[in-house]
């Protein structure tokens, strides 16, 4: 178990003269920079950082506060051109690129070991089976956003980086011995070039529990609450879910109350912030309550992909061979290099293609295909001579 960090547990740097030292430490450093970022998940509102914790060989350990610190542009310039190594950059990079720290390099340990088919991608699992080492992690869901931090999460923190950079090494060696190493780097450099996500058209169609809820009206009231709700966990920095439950939501939707007492009869609204907000609550379902039905979301939204796969067989019978056809392809090769199917190639590329596939079909204008759904060339070279088999199959 690792219980502290080598050199000692570095102070928390909150101004312009530690960040500069910082700054000037990591220049001097070599090889690539562990990197870290915690957040507030489940506490506040969005996904910024709320602690970044770098280390790099010769430069140390250092824990920097970016709410005081916010603009890390000038250490991000110190590191130009080292690699970065995170583990799920995919949820770090966000937060670390609102405060302007950005990897021109990027070695991810976690996609490292979903490539290589491991069965548990938790940093903690990782360490333990490549390193022979434990991590604590019973600090991974505690409000980062409280200050001052105490010196047991912040040694947590700072263990999160002491042997990224050891675990990145065996990872790649791993990578090239199971001939997977360019496969990671194309993974890698896509991750960095990815587009920030678009805003979701309806995000409210995402609450927990919707598809309970079947008709315009009740869409209409889980949507306005919903839009109030993001509202007030913006104005009050909190998270959405610390104001008022999905489950609430829904509940409201399905009963449709019309006056404040009936409404706290669920007991959702009777407790913590809810209640606080129950006038604009009831306004909100009154007001979804008297719209016209041109004003009321549509049951599905709309959008430029496929329909859901459960109507295919309705609506499609032969897309929904050819889709059954493509899953199994896709497995049976992500089986032979031992890798999920997800990291093969992604779900909603094989959905498309599967729903539209291309005239005629063969292994080229699948290729094409595949491109077009922004798949990685080696993603392409594995899958698509049997994708092409697969869907003439299919049709005949």
């Amino acid at each position: 178990m690792l219980s502290e960090p080598s050199e000692g547990l570095p102070p928390v740097v909150s101004d312009a003269e530690g960040l500069a030292g910082v700054v000037a430490a990591f220049a001097k450093g070599t090889g690539p920079v562990a990197v870290d970022a915690e957040r507030a998940s489940g506490y506040r509102y969005g996904q910024r950082a709320y602690l970044v914790q770098l280390r790099r060989m010769g430069s140390g350990s250092a824990l920097i506060d970016p709410i005081a610190c916010p603009d890390l542009a000038p250490l991000s310039e110190a590191l130009s051109g080292a690699e970065m190594v995170l583990h799920a950059a995919h949820q770090d990079l966000p937060c670390l690129t609102e405060v302007n720290l950005r990897p021109d390099v990027l070695f991810d340990t976690e996609l490292a070991g979903r490539l290589l088919g491991y069965q548990r991608v938790g940093l903690g699992a990782m360490v333990e089976r490549v390193l022979g080492l434990r991590l604590a992690k019973e600090h991974s869901a505690v409000d980062w956003s409280i200050r001052p931090l105490p010196e047991d999460w912040l040694r947590y923190a700072a263990l999160d980086v002491e042997i990224l950079v050891e675990l990145r090494n065996a990872m790649e060696a791993e990578l090239a011995e199971a001939g997977k190493l360019e496969w990671a780097r194309e993974e890698f450099a896509a991750s960095l070039a990815a587009p920030p996500k678009e805003p979701r058209p309806d995000p409210w169609r995402r609450t927990s529990g919707i598809h309970k809820v079947r008709n315009q009206r009740a869409l209409g009231i889980v949507r306005e609450l919903w839009l109030e709700r993001d509202r007030i966990a913006q104005e009050r920095d909190i998270s959405p879910g610390r104001v008022l439950q999905d489950a609430a939501m829904v509940e409201a939707a399905l009963a449709m109350p019309r006056t404040s007492a009936e409404l706290v009869e669920i007991k959702a609204f009777s407790i913590r912030l809810a209640r606080r907000y129950v006038p604009v609550w009831v306004k909100a379902i009154n007001r979804a309550r008297d719209m016209r039905t041109v004003e009321l979301p549509q049951p599905s939204a709309p959008g430029d992909g496929p329909p859901p796969t459960n109507r295919w067989a309705d609506r499609d019978p032969a897309a929904a061979r050819r889709l059954e056809a493509a899953r199994s392809a896709v497995s049976g090769i992500a089986e032979r290099v031992r890798m999920p199917t997800e990291n093969l190639l992604q779900p909603d590329a094989v959905r498309r293609l599967a729903w539209a596939p291309p005239r005629p079909v063969n292994a080229e204008t699948v290729k094409t295909r595949l491109r077009e759904h922004n798949a990685r060339e080696w993603q392409i070279e594995l899958t698509s001579e049997g994708l092409a088999s697969a869907l003439r199959e299919a049709a005949s």
